[in-house]
Parts: structure tokens; sequence; C-alpha cells
């Protein structure tokens, strides 16, 4: 400990000279005392240490002007200082991240404590304790770093799974291509667009978020230098800063990726391939537009993988519509098209269900007996797959066949439908309204049927007037029965100019209504559109199917003609 001489402003008077040497010289911390103006006239060993300047040329100067500084390296006036304040106001004080200057002109963080020296109530001078923090800040600031990282890396975790749940709620593929849009801006880029191959040689840019008119098709360059070609012929992943933004036009699909970079203000870009296993279906491109901010080769890795989940998505989504396609093509070949009967009117309409393979077991049916009476069949054969349809397909056959061998009732054909259902088809369980439209051109008609299991028919008459048709409903086909009194048909009249509507469950059911609101939801439509054309009010049903169905559906409507006897 070194002690500045007594001067003419005075000095700080210490009881015990050698025990205060001695305790300061033994403290494992930094310590310093200044005079009533703030010059330093003692300090230890351990503070020129820390200070890297020796302590005699310490003393004597404005511990101030030596020492305070701000985070910055800047000096603040001694009226802002809080050191300075102690001697001021002569309360303590305390510092837990302050900067001292160091002899080398660096910067050492410390953490101190300050308390007036008083004495008879004067405030003589001031004594200042400080430890070196450099190793605690360190580490916060490392411990900060890694909570960072985890908040970072959490945040692409949940960006990743965000994106694969959206990508798997929708086989639409530009709905699906615009939802990932969405979630990449502005969460990893100011701006993303995606360009999809339609062809083997042409590409159109489906996706630009935030929306734009720049959405617009090119033709695919032969072997080319340009990045957006480059990653659909290689399915490479590049990484492009903005010297690679601003290169040769080139082909038009170069020049179209150039202008979209200048007008967007692209300064840091990754374009990514949408690839399966087999191609490459596209490419994502996503930007940013801080210059602070340039994609890494973290980005990079995780724009890939979003591309590769994008690509599996876009693919899938092909696949299922050619699927689509060719099992509606192949359910409305089973389909047959309906009898022209003169005074009857027939319409009727299928529609696959939303998802899965989109065909089911779902039919309907209309065909001439050998007396000359119309026969109706509406049936649904569990399930909702290729597998269904093909059992949909034995079903009607058989149904058509036993109809006609004999002139027997509805009911006596489903049993006997039901009795041969297991031994000459595959199907497990089904049911399924006959009817015969009994009467002449001039009426008076009436309805026949037998009913196994299904949804009943809907009876419209020509004032509004709608009722469904409970009177009896059977066992569905493949419980066996076994005995043929077990089924009885029922008769109805129906009214010159009636509509009959038959159905399967899916035009009634959906997921959080029950059947009742559905029936009732039927019956009120039917009722309101009764005077429309057949064909309108087909169309009118189906479109006003409750969104969020499984399942597919079968509609038949019948018209009898507006006359009777009499007429």
């Amino acid at each position: 400990m070194m002690r500045h001489p007594p001067s003419a402003h005075g000095h700080v008077g210490l009881p015990d000279q050698r025990l205060v040497q001695a305790a300061f010289d033994s403290a494992g911390a930094g310590i310093y005392l200044t005079d009533h103006a703030g010059r330093i006239t003692m300090a230890n060993r351990q503070a020129g240490a820390l200070l890297g300047r020796p302590v005699a040329e310490m003393l004597g100067a404005d511990a101030h002007d030596l020492l305070h500084r701000g985070a910055d390296d800047g000096l603040a006036p001694h009226s802002t200082c809080r050191l300075m304040g102690v001697l001021e106001h002569g309360g303590p004080a305390r510092g837990e991240e302050s900067t001292f200057l160091r002899g080398d002109g660096s910067l050492l963080p410390v953490s101190l404590s300050a308390a007036p020296i008083l004495q008879g109530g004067q405030v003589l001078g001031l004594i200042v304790v400080f430890t070196d923090i450099t190793e605690r800040l360190d580490f916060s600031r490392q411990q900060a770093g890694h909570l960072a990282m985890l908040e970072e890396f959490n945040a692409r975790l949940t960006l990743v799974t965000e994106i694969t749940s959206v990508l798997t709620q929708t086989l639409d593929v530009d709905e699906a291509l615009r939802r990932l849009g969405r979630l990449i801006v502005p969460r990893l880029a100011d701006w993303a667009v995606v360009d999809l191959r339609i062809d083997h040689d042409e590409v159109e840019r489906v996706v630009v978020i935030p929306p734009a008119d720049e959405v617009q098709g090119f033709p695919l360059p032969e072997p080319s230098s340009s990045l957006l070609a480059r990653v659909l012929d290689r399915g490479e992943t590049v990484l492009l800063g903005p010297d690679e933004m601003v290169g040769e036009a080139g082909s038009g699909m170069a020049a179209a990726q150039r202008e979209l970079f200048a007008a967007r203000g692209a300064v840091s870009a990754i374009i990514t391939p949408l690839r399966t296993q087999r191609q490459v279906l596209g490419a994502l491109t996503v930007a940013r537009t801080d210059p602070a901010r340039p994609f890494d080769a973290t980005d990079v890795t995780l724009v890939a993988d979003i591309g590769r989940r994008a690509g599996l998505a876009v693919g899938n989504a092909r696949l299922f519509g050619r699927q689509r396609e060719v099992a509606e093509m192949m359910q409305r070949h089973l389909l047959a098209p309906l009898p022209q009967v003169g005074h009857l009117e027939m319409a009727a309409r299928y529609l696959p269900a939303p998802v899965g393979s989109q065909v089911g077991g779902d039919w309907y049916d209309a065909f001439l007996l050998p007396d000359g009476v119309t026969a109706l069949v509406i049936g649904d054969v569990v399930g909702h797959d290729i597998t269904a349809a093909a059992e949909m397909a034995q079903l009607r056959s058989m149904v058509r066949t036993l109809a006609w061998d004999r002139c027997m009732s509805p009911s006596l054909v489903v049993n006997r439908v039901d009795e041969a259902m297991s031994a000459v088809t595959d199907v497990p369980m089904a049911t399924m309204i006959l009817a015969r439209v009994e009467g002449t051109e001039d009426g008076p008609w009436q309805l026949r049927w037998s009913n196994a299991g299904h949804p009943p028919p809907l009876l419209v008459t020509p004032d509004g007037h709608a009722r469904y048709l409970e009177h009896r409903q059977d066992l569905l086909l493949g419980l066996r029965l076994g005995i043929e009194s077990a089924r009885r048909d029922v008769v109805e009249p129906m009214p010159a100019g009636s509509t009959l509507v038959l159905y399967t469950d899916g035009l009634v059911e959906s997921p959080g209504s029950d059947l009742a609101t559905g029936l009732a939801r039927l019956q009120e439509q039917a009722a309101a559109m009764v005077q429309r054309p057949l064909e309108e009010l087909c169309d009118e049903i189906v479109r006003r199917i409750l969104p969020g169905t499984t399942d597919d559906v079968a509609l038949l409507a019948l018209r009898l003609p507006a006359c009777g006897p009499g007429a």
C-alpha cells in the first residue's frame, strides 16, 4: 500500500496506518481512497494489478477522470458520476456492471461498492472496493449465447413442425404452397417464391409471398448457368449473395429471377429444390433484404429440409390427383347411364369422398324391368376405397341380374341378393333400397320398395311438402336373415308432379352434426327447390353439402309428370 503525502488541501486521517495498510494489501479486491475532492490518496496492490497501473502514478490523480468510463469508453461529467455523488451526498453507491479504464487503454468491467469516509458528520473522502467481473460477464454472455441458440433451434423446430402440419392438411398443391409461404414469411425470410415444373421443359411461378404480379411461366432452358435452372436440373441447394444476384440475364428464366431479386431488394437468398426420391418438381426461393441478416449455412440446411418436405407434399398431392382421376373414371364407368323413360324424369349425381382414394361403395342405378316398370336402386357398400368400389360393382350386377330374372316384389329380390351375396361376391355388408315406380303415363303412381338398412326415401309434392317414407326399414345386407318372410314391401302413393329423392348417408352425415340434423336440412332444401328443374335441384343439393364430410355421396332423383287422371 502506498499513501500520498499530506497536501495543502488536506488528507484523509487514518487512526492506524499500519493496520489499514495490512488490511488493504491482504484484500482480494482492488481498493482505493480519495480525498473530498475526488483525488486518489491511497490504493492497494490489487487495485494497481487490476487496473494495469503503478500505484504511485495513481496517487493524486482525479479518480473520475483517470478511471471512470461508460461502457462505450466515454467520459461522463462529474455531475452524472455515481461515485462522485457519494462525496456530494454522503450516501453509499453500488455498481454491478461498471467500467474502469486500464492503463493500456482497455476497459475493465467491474463490480464496485463505494462509501463515504466520515468524521464528525463531515465527508472527508471516499473508499471504493472493486472486483474484476470479466469472467462472470463472459460466462453470462456465453449463457445468453447458448440460450439464444436454443431459442433459435426451438423456433426452427417449431417452424418445421408447423410446415409439416400445413403441408399434410390439404391435397391442393397451390393452397399447400401458399400456406408454406405464409409460414416462411416473415419468420425466416422477407419474401418467398415457389416455381413448379408444369411440364418437362416448362416452369410456372405459382406462389409469391407477399403477393405480387410476378406469377408467370417460362420455358426451362437447355443446360444453363442460370441458378434456378441449376437447382431444377441438378437438385442442388444454392446460397446467393449480392454478387450472384446481378449476373448476366441469359435465358428468360434467369432474367425473370434477376428482375425479381432487384425489384424486391434481395441481398441474400437461398434456392432449394422441391424434390421427391425420383425427380425435382420445382424450387423454393427465399430471400432477405436486410444486409445485417444474411443467410448462413444453418439457414441453408433448414431451407433445404423445408424444400424436401414441400417436394414430398407436392409429389403426394400430384399422385393423389392422378389416382383420383383414375378412380373417378372407374367409378363413373361402373355407374351406368340412366334409362330414358318417356313419362319419367330422372337425374343422378355421384361425389367421391374428399379424402382417401376418393372412390367408394356408394352407387345408384335405374333400369327397366321385363314388365315395363322402372326399377330404382340406391346402395352403399361399407368403405370408401377402391376395394369398396369393386365390391359395389359386384353387388350392383347381382341386383340387376336377380331383379330381371323373375318378376318378383322388391323384398323377395332383396332376400335373394342377401342369400347370394356371401357366396358369389366379396361384399361383407351393405345397405340398399330397391324400388319399383308403378303406374301408367297418366297415373296414378305408387312406389313399392324394400329397404335394407338404408336412409329413407324423401318424397316432395309439387306444393313443397316434403316427408320421409319411414314406414319400414329392414336389416342391412350381410347379416344373413336366412328367411324370406323377414323382409316386407312397402307401398306409397305418389301424387302427380312429385319428386322422389334417394341418397346415401354421405349426403346427410358430417362431423359435428348428427343424422337428424342432416335429414332435416335435406328435407328443407328439397322442399324449397322442388319447382326447379330436376338437374338443377340435384346440383344445388350436392353443392350445399356441409364441409368436412369424409364419405362419398350418391344421389338419385325421379320426378313424375305433372298430370293425372282427368288432368
